[in-house]
């Protein structure tokens, strides 16, 4: 008798934001696809990212902290060696955890020598992953396919060949993004889930190993995430005059009031890029587009997983390592303390019987990324390491409910320091330690708190769209001291709880984890 399987498929897209679902009431963005996949699973409406840009986001995914606690604190910075990660638990128990993408790990250099290629990216494969595709901004595998199937004139550097685009002036004279220069079938995205599925096919059949659960394998998607160029017919899908306007003030000084830090990154060259409205439309028009390619070619993973009947035996969870403003608040790109960058979507595939109750639910409670490794980690039946700062939600999935004491709030940070160039630190006059914020967001009230620069504070039920700061309004003055209070009690308590598992090793003088 055949022993059944336990998959497991953890899927990142990058950069979407948490509105832009048409399951959730999006005005323009369609993904029937993910809607379909979301009635046989379980969709969190409200889940947040705890962290920006990408890899302390996904440092948080992976280890299921927050980043006050692994330190991995802006891209590049090494993720220690210390922490384990649903990945190592997983190879414990005897999955081969499988990377199609990439993690945006920074290595801890202790674990390799100065000439080993993880040292020289911030892009290298989570501890615990064998790198079956490597696909981030390095895309080399990508562009040497290309080049099998005849295409000349390819970069020299492989990430340009994300910026290769059809320029004939008729697209934009057309008021129309210009597409990619290759076809659909030929994009990057077609190309990491063919590969994937190539690898699929070859793990169902060679069955299951002596003691293996089954297979395991992380597909991590490129897009949404820029440069904004959809190929052919996905750049023409969403016409711009039909485009949400930005959730701004009305113009970029208003806006920049708000904040020092705010004004200071809206004189920054890049937030100019919606300025523009055509060039904003374009972009925003190229951006959505990007999403129902990821959609279609889902449909296509998942079909094929039914088709081989891998399906019944496979938990999917998926994500986005973080938002996108997307011109709201005239900014670009994933940053500060706006909702736009921390909301991302949600979803949880349990193909066991005990969540047949709950399929096409959609949970209203507060999630958060730190979740994503206990619910990993209790569905393969690996205890849950003493480091995570979250919670399974299977509980929601197997209708079980959460637990009593479950979190009121939702919490991210931002650490806004530039190691590299030290704009910031110069900017505010600050000790590089102090560019830092956290944020506590309940479903009314907002607290914005930074180390070294006033506070904000936003009633969500006057001003969903955050555009004005009550934190100097004597009216608000309890509200502000409460909250001040709920998020001081949060790092408390993170602390102190991450402190209470750490012990000093004699053999190497390190701090480690037990």
């Amino acid at each position: 008798m055949s022993r059944r399987r336990r998959n497991v498929l953890l899927i990142t897209v990058d950069q979407w934001r948490g509105d832009c679902l048409s399951r959730l009431g999006h005005d323009v963005v369609k993904t029937p696809h993910l809607d379909a996949f979301a009635e046989e699973g379980v969709q969190f409406a409200a889940h947040y990212c705890n962290a920006v840009p990408c890899g302390p986001s996904r440092a948080s995914i992976h280890t299921g902290m927050y980043l006050a606690n692994h330190r991995s604190g802006t891209n590049g910075t090494p993720l220690d060696r210390r922490f384990t990660n649903w990945a190592l638990a997983a190879r414990s128990l005897g999955y081969a955890p499988a990377l199609f993408g990439y993690t945006h790990t920074a290595r801890d250099p202790r674990e390799f020598d100065a000439d080993h290629p993880y040292m020289r990216t911030d892009e290298g494969p989570l501890p615990g992953m064998d790198h079956v595709l490597p696909m981030g901004t390095d895309c080399t595998p990508w562009r040497d396919w290309l080049a099998q199937l005849g295409y000349e004139r390819l970069p020299e550097d492989p990430q340009y060949t994300f910026l290769m685009r059809d320029d004939d002036p008729r697209w934009e004279a057309a008021g129309q993004p210009r597409p990619l220069a290759f076809p659909a079938e030929h994009s990057d995205t077609r190309f990491m889930v063919d590969r994937l599925l190539d690898w699929l096919g070859e793990q169902e059949r060679g069955g299951i190993a002596d003691g293996a659960p089954g297979w395991m394998a992380h597909l991590s998607l490129v897009r949404p995430h820029p440069p904004w160029i959809a190929p052919v017919p996905y750049n023409t899908l969403y016409p711009i005059e039909d485009l949400p306007p930005p959730l701004r003030a009305a113009d970029v000084n208003s806006e920049g009031a708000q904040h020092p830090w705010l004004a200071y990154q809206l004189a920054r060259p890049r937030s100019a890029a919606h300025a523009d409205p055509l060039r904003h439309g374009l972009l925003q028009a190229s951006y959505y587009g990007l999403m129902s390619e990821v959609d279609d070619n889902l449909a296509r993973l998942f079909e094929a997983l039914k088709a081989s009947g891998a399906w019944q035996d496979t938990l999917i969870v998926l994500t986005s390592d973080h938002g996108e403003q997307m011109g709201d608040h005239w900014l670009l790109g994933k940053t500060g303390y706006f909702d736009q960058s921390y909301h991302v979507p949600m979803f949880v595939r349990d193909p066991d019987a005990r969540a047949d109750a709950t399929r096409g639910r959609i949970v209203e409670a507060f999630t958060e990324h730190v979740d994503i490794l206990p619910t990993l980690l209790e569905w393969m039946g690996a205890p849950r390491p003493r480091q995570a700062d979250g919670h399974s939600l299977l509980g929601w999935v197997h209708d079980v409910g959460a637990p009593a004491s479950w979190r009121e709030a939702v919490h991210w940070e931002y650490d806004f320091r530039d190691p590299i160039a030290g704009e910031a630190e110069a900017a505010f006059g600050l000790d590089r330690e102090a560019c830092h914020l956290a944020v506590r967001r309940t479903r009314r009230w907002k607290y914005v708190h930074f180390a070294a620069l006033p506070p904000l504070l936003f009633d969500l039920e006057a001003d969903p769209g955050e555009l004005h700061n009550l934190a100097d309004d004597p009216a608000a003055a309890v509200a502000l001291s409460e909250e001040a209070r709920g998020l001081l009690s949060w790092r408390m308590t993170i602390g102190d709880r991450t402190l209470s598992h750490m012990r000093i090793s004699r053999d190497r003088g390190l701090v480690v984890a037990e």
